[in-house]
């Protein structure tokens, strides 16, 4: 049975009321993951957890290996991720404890990160116009308007490389773009979920103006100020992932299943072993 993954970002590290069955730790082709992954029901579902920045928050953004949590996901047979994450916003109207269900992504990062799990002789190009399962952000959506939460069903993420914080130029610069919020991981988490053929959305909760907003923020921003809000965001991600695992069915078919169907350009006569053997978990319907 395929099982829904849960990716928690700042201030969520585990999940009350989870019945937790194990915890496995997981040796990738691409290094160690971010932490164990948990496995346990919740809600009458089977889910596997993974905190983004390890327990103890001990990873910056740039140090996650995103390849190595994405593999670890699709090796334990997880169909779908349901992805946490703190922003900023970008726009007076996204305020601090709002939830914002982000439907796609600009790209900031200086590409240091590993984005792809291709390469090494086989090539492949996903479309990525539309990077969030538009059904995952529906139920995200109808769940969270169940709860005493403001919800903002679109919004623009820009990644930003991090581990600082925007400068006043930047911040200004990107609301003048038509960005709605801003952080640090999503982009290399979709774009690898993607490749992996996984369901991916990102529950975007809102900590601060970012430092446009210099009447609320004085024109800076500071972990104190995003951890004032950080408990309340905590509270309703786990609110609406309570009430979203009730809308997952194993019946859903998806796009997002299909990525690599016509993508891999490289002729299956010419992949290594070794690549293949790396990627099995992404490739073994194609192969």
């Amino acid at each position: 049975m395929a099982r829904t993954g849960i990716i928690g970002g700042s201030g969520l590290y585990a999940i009350e009321g989870m019945t937790y069955l194990d915890e496995i730790r997981i040796e990738t082709p691409f290094g160690q993951p971010s932490d164990a992954f948990s496995i346990g029901e919740f809600m009458g579902h089977e889910v596997v957890f993974l905190p983004r920045h390890g327990r103890g928050h001990t990873l910056l953004p740039t140090e996650v290996n995103y390849r190595a949590n994405i593999w670890g996901f699709k090796n334990l047979n997880v169909s779908s991720i349901l992805s946490i994450s703190a922003v900023g916003s970008l726009r007076s109207d996204y305020r601090p404890t709002d939830v914002v269900i982000i439907d796609n992504f600009f790209d900031r990062t200086n590409q240091a990160r590993s984005n792809t799990f291709f390469g090494q002789g086989i090539v492949a190009h996903i479309a990525f116009a539309h990077p969030l399962c538009e059904r995952l952000r529906r139920h995200l959506i109808t769940a969270g308007r169940q709860t005493e939460q403001t919800i903002h069903d679109r919004g623009i993420y820009l990644n930003m490389e991090g581990p600082q914080f925007s400068t006043l130029a930047e911040s200004q610069t990107f609301r003048q773009w038509g960005m709605d919020v801003i952080g640090m991981t999503q982009m290399s988490e979709a774009r690898l979920a993607r490749e992996a053929e996984m369901c991916y959305a990102t529950m975007a909760l809102v900590t601060d103006f970012d430092c446009w907003h210099e009447a609320e923020t004085g024109g800076t921003v500071s972990v104190e100020m995003i951890m004032n809000y950080m408990s309340q965001n905590t509270i309703t991600a786990k609110e609406i992932i309570r009430r979203t695992l009730p809308l997952l069915t194993n019946e859903d078919d998806c796009s997002c299943h299909h990525a690599l169907a016509g993508a891999i350009i490289t002729d299956r006569s010419s992949w290594p072993e070794n690549t293949l053997t790396n990627l099995k978990p992404i490739l073994k319907k194609y192969i």
